[in-house]
C-alpha cells in the first residue's frame, strides 16, 4: 500500500517535493485517481494526491477564462460554465469507463495529459485552450507561467510544454483556460452501412466543406452493437438557422455515400459521449486498447493490415485521424503488429499508437507510448534533467529511464 501526500496548498505541495528530492523517494502524482492505468507503472511507495487542491479561483464569463486549483473535480468547472452558457470546448475524455474507475476525473489531470475529445478536429486540444499553469517542479520551485490572456507568451512556452507530459516536469496546482460559449442547437446527421474506407472518404467530404464540422466519427458493422449496422456521423453546432442551413447543405454534398439521417438529440448525445469515451471498446476488461494518431486516409488500411495479423475491433473519430483499437492482451498487446503496421503504411510518417490499456506489467515492459527517435529522447532526458533531474515526479511514467 503506497503512503498518500495530500497538501493542501501550493506552498505544502512544494515542501513535500522538496523532502522527496532530499531523500531521494520518487513520488506517483494523482488526481482523481480515474487515469492511474494511463503509461507506464511508476516505481514509487508514495503518492502525491491533488485531490485536497480544490476550488475555482478566476471565472470572468464576460472574459472566456476559468481559473481553478489541480484537484476541482472536472464536473464543478463543467457545471459552472453550463449555468452561464459556457463549455470547454475541447470535449475532454471521461476514462472511466475504459479503466473501470470510479473516481472524480479532474481538471488538473486534463490539463497534464492533455485530454481532448471529438471536438478536437474543430476547437482544437486542450493543450490549445491552456492559457496558464502554476506548477511546482522536482527541485520543489513554485513555477508560474502564462497568464488569463491568449496571447501572452515569451521565450519557452511552459504551458505548451508542460500539458500532456503526464506530471513528469511538474506537479499542476493551479490550471487556467479559455473557454467558449455552448452553441444555441445541436444536430448530427448519420449515414448507414458504410464500409470504413467510404466512411472516412464521407467524413473527409465534411471535414473539407465549408459547413464546420465540430464531430466526425465511424462505428463499423456490430461495434455499437452485434446486430447494428455501421453508422458514420458528423456533428453540427451553431445558431438554429446556420445549423439548418449546413445540415441541408451537407446531406446533398453526401449524397454520392448515401442518404443522411439526422439523429434524435438524445440518441446523438448518448452516441457522442460514447465515441469521446471510448464506450464500444470498453468490454472485455480484459482486452488491450490501443489509441493511434493517423492521417485519416490511412486508418483503414493500418486497421485492415492489424486484423490479417489478429483478432482486433475498432472504430474512428477526429474524420478518421484517430483509431481507437481493441484487441487480445497476450504477448505484447498487439504491440508489433500496430506499429509494424503504422510503419507500412508511410514510415515515420504514418502516425503513433499508444497502448492506453493493459495490464500493469505489460506496461512495464512494453513501450506504452510510441518509440522516439534517438535526437528526440535525448532532448526528453534533457528537458527531464531541466524541471526533475533527481527523477522524483512520476518517473518512467512515458519513457524508461526519462
Amino acid at each position: 500500500m503506497r503512503e498518500i501526500l495530500s497538501p493542501v496548498n501550493e506552498a505544502e505541495t512544494a515542501e513535500m517535493i522538496r523532502e522527496a528530492r532530499a531523500a531521494r523517494r520518487p513520488i506517483m502524482i494523482e488526481g482523481g485517481d480515474t487515469r492511474s492505468g494511463l503509461g507506464r507503472p511508476i516505481a514509487a511507495d508514495r503518492i502525491l494526491s491533488t485531490r485536497k487542491l480544490t476550488g475555482i479561483t478566476l471565472y470572468e464569463p464576460a472574459e472566456l477564462v476559468i481559473s481553478a486549483r489541480a484537484g476541482t473535480p472536472l464536473a464543478e468547472i463543467e457545471n459552472t460554465l453550463r449555468a452561464k452558457n459556457q463549455r470547454l470546448a475541447f470535449e475532454p475524455m471521461d476514462h472511466r469507463a475504459l479503466f473501470g474507475t470510479d473516481g472524480m476525473p479532474t481538471i488538473g489531470a486534463v490539463a497534464a495529459c492533455n485530454i481532448s475529445g471529438p471536438r478536437r478536429i474543430q476547437t482544437g486540444a486542450a493543450r490549445d485552450h491552456l492559457i496558464g499553469i502554476r506548477m511546482v517542479n522536482g527541485f520543489g520551485e513554485i513555477v508560474k507561467s502564462g497568464g488569463r490572456v491568449m496571447k501572452n507568451v515569451t521565450g519557452l512556452d511552459l504551458v505548451k510544454l508542460c500539458c500532456g507530459a503526464h506530471g513528469t516536469l511538474g506537479v499542476f496546482t493551479e490550471v487556467t483556460f479559455k473557454v467558449l460559449p455552448e452553441p444555441e442547437t445541436t444536430s448530427t446527421l448519420a449515414l448507414h452501412g458504410l464500409d470504413d474506407s467510404k466512411a472516412i472518404a464521407a467524413l473527409s467530404a465534411g471535414l473539407t466543406s465549408p459547413f464546420q464540422i465540430t464531430g466526425a466519427a465511424h462505428l463499423p458493422a456490430g461495434l455499437e452493437s452485434p446486430e447494428a449496422e455501421a453508422l458514420t456521423l458528423l456533428r453540427l453546432e451553431g445558431a438554429p438557422s446556420s445549423v439548418d442551413y449546413r445540415a441541408s447543405a451537407l446531406a446533398k454534398l453526401l449524397e454520392a455515400f448515401g442518404t443522411t439521417a439526422v439523429l434524435a438529440p438524445d440518441r446523438a448525445t448518448k452516441l457522442w459521449s460514447a465515441v469521446r469515451d471510448a464506450h464500444p471498446l470498453a468490454e472485455p476488461r480484459d482486452a488491450a486498447i490501443w489509441r493511434l494518431s493517423v492521417a485519416p486516409s490511412r486508418g483503414p488500411a493500418i486497421v485492415a493490415t492489424v486484423k490479417r495479423k489478429l483478432a482486433a475491433r475498432a472504430f474512428y473519430d477526429w474524420g478518421g485521424g484517430l483509431v481507437w483499437l481493441a484487441v487480445a492482451a497476450e504477448g505484447d498487446a498487439g504491440a508489433a503488429a500496430v506499429r509494424d503496421a503504422l510503419a507500412e503504411a508511410g514510415g515515420s510518417e504514418s502516425g503513433h499508437a499508444t497502448l492506453i490499456r493493459a495490464a500493469e506489467e505489460m506496461r512495464g515492459r512494453i513501450n506504452v507510448f510510441q518509440p522516439l527517435a534517438a535526437p528526440l529522447m535525448q532532448i526528453s532526458q534533457g528537458i527531464k534533467a531541466s524541471f526533475d533531474p533527481d527523477h522524483i515526479l512520476n518517473p518512467g511514467r512515458m519513457y524508461a529511464g526519462v
